[in-house]
């Protein structure tokens, strides 16, 4: 999820128990709280019906940006594997 472009997005508000599990997941990762919820969201696809998500989509505009619909390259998932 590389957002070079600078764009702003919308930010949900977390709950209190997303936030702070949010925040120790960065402590134990040595990571920013942003790039924890990257990291998060760039494993999901290891956990989720890939498929499904991608069926369920009601905007088909982002696909090249999303987690789902994008497969890592095997030096990503390494890479993601590795820090787990």
């Amino acid at each position: 999820m590389n957002n070079e472009t600078n764009k702003r997005y919308y930010t949900p508000q977390f709950s209190e128990v997303a936030s702070v599990s949010v925040r120790r997941l960065a402590w134990s990762l040595k990571m920013p709280m942003t790039s924890t919820i990257d990291y998060v969201v760039k494993n999901l696809p290891f956990y989720m019906d890939t498929v499904q998500v991608c069926l369920s989509c009601k905007d088909k505009s982002r696909c090249k940006v999303c987690a789902f619909s994008s497969p890592l390259t095997e030096e990503e998932k390494s890479e993601l594997l590795e820090a787990m």
